[in-house]
């Protein structure tokens, strides 16, 4: 891959951040650094990153997340306010094993995403009722 400053300056900013933020989010920080970049080149550059493992796309209700954990982790996403959450990953490599063996893949890789309601929105809940 050949290197790029607007790239650094993107993976910078998801490094940076720990509240796995759209597409819409980083470009509006990258902008802060390179005003004149597009949102088309920071996408480019989000799914470059994702091809070459340096950070994560969380496909979400609604859209799509970054995270800037490349580790072993799953993710817990708020039904209600759509906030992500890491948490600890489940094993499932005797699942990812099986699909090896059963269909002849190779590489196979795991994402797993929960789903619930946060206690910030639970407590919302409570108090409108």
């Amino acid at each position: 891959m050949r290197y790029s400053s607007q790239r650094d300056t993107v993976l910078k900013i998801v490094k940076a951040a720990h509240d796995h933020p759209t597409a819409d989010i980083i470009y509006s920080r990258v902008r802060a650094e390179l005003p004149k970049i597009s949102l088309g080149t920071v996408y480019r550059n989000l799914h470059v990153l994702v091809e070459s493992g340096d950070i994560i796309s969380v496909k979400v209700s609604g859209g799509e997340r970054f995270d800037r954990r490349s580790d072993c982790h799953a993710h817990l996403v708020c039904t209600e306010c759509g906030s992500v959450t890491d948490v600890p990953a489940p094993d499932v490599e005797d699942a990812r094993r099986q699909v090896e063996r059963t269909w002849g893949y190779a590489d196979v890789r795991a994402n797993t995403v929960f789903a619930g309601v946060c206690p910030a929105c639970q407590k919302k809940s409570r108090a409108a009722r």
